[in-house]
């Protein structure tokens, strides 16, 4: 069979490893807001800003330094990982017993500001960054040629995600971490650091999003605007998921983009929408998401 509903097969396989990728950066950074929403009570609206900040590390890091794919994949991280740790110290940390609307407001701004910051040393012209050697070329499956550099960030994607959903929900750390959340008192008479699990909490979901925008440089174009064009899909990727699901997340993030990838095949017009219309009818059926919990 070469066509299906009228469209070659080799065409929709391509839209739908395309759409595949695009929902692995979905699940990595709807997994990082699900992780601080989940264990923090805070809407990071900064996270499309540190996922571009982890891009821009990448590029400088080649640029300045001469410093490859692979030390940026860990460096990144951790730099993104340190200016976490700061703006949890020394802002998000009088928000926690606020509103959630407050931590929204607040890390908004953030986000605009580095947007701004970037902007004004980088300008909104996109740098390219290269696909590491050792990722180059194509690998023949029979039914479709596989880019390699794909190929790895939808296996690495579900590698960190996996890895990260069993260390919150499967290991001691995690359930120390949710019990901090919900009585820190108790878990502190028990002589853990519980402020300091919430700032390790947040600048591993800063992190995450980092490691993100590592893995995108070498797909798309580096922007100080990337993180707020694609940041609005991501948080309708959380809401459909569930705020605070962590599986739930992933699963949404890879799903959706692979409806999104079919879209852009049978009606190309309503790719950039139907994320949201999904969104809409999920709230309306089950308002705390399909894998959220009703309160």
């Amino acid at each position: 069979m070469s066509e299906i509903f009228g469209i070659p097969v080799q065409a929709l396989l391509g839209q739908l490893l395309l759409g595949l990728v695009n929902g692995s950066f979905y699940a990595m950074l709807s997994l990082g807001l699900a992780v601080i929403f989940g264990l923090l009570g805070i809407v990071n609206f900064a996270h499309g800003a540190l996922y571009m900040v982890g891009a821009y590390i990448a590029w400088l890091g080649l640029e300045k330094w001469g410093l490859n794919y692979w030390v940026a994949l860990v460096l990144a991280p951790v730099v993104v990982g340190a200016l976490g740790v700061v703006i949890e110290r020394t802002m998000l940390k009088h928000l926690y017993r606020l509103d959630p609307l407050y931590g929204l407001l607040l890390t908004f701004g953030l986000a605009l500001i580095l947007e701004g910051i970037f902007r004004d040393q980088f300008g909104v012209s996109g740098q390219s960054y290269p696909v590491p050697d050792q990722l180059t070329g194509a690998t023949d499956l029979g039914f479709m040629i596989l880019p390699n550099y794909r190929g790895w960030v939808v296996f690495a994607s579900l590698a960190i995600c996996l890895t990260v959903w069993f260390v919150i929900e499967k290991t001691r750390l995690g359930a120390y971490l949710r019990a901090g959340t919900e009585n820190p008192q108790l878990v502190q008479a028990f002589g853990i650091n519980v402020p300091l699990m919430v700032t390790l909490t947040y600048a591993g979901g800063a992190g995450l999003a980092a490691m993100a925008g590592v893995l995108a440089a070498p797909v798309i174009q580096i922007t100080p605007l990337m993180g707020s064009n694609l940041i609005i899909v991501v948080f309708a990727v959380v809401v459909i998921g569930g705020m605070g699901s962590i599986l739930g997340s992933i699963l949404t993030g890879l799903v959706l983009g692979l409806i999104e990838g079919l879209t852009k095949v049978f009606y190309p017009e309503a790719s950039n929408i139907v994320v949201f219309v999904i969104m809409a009818i999920v709230l309306m059926l089950r308002p705390a998401g399909l894998f959220g919990k009703e309160k």
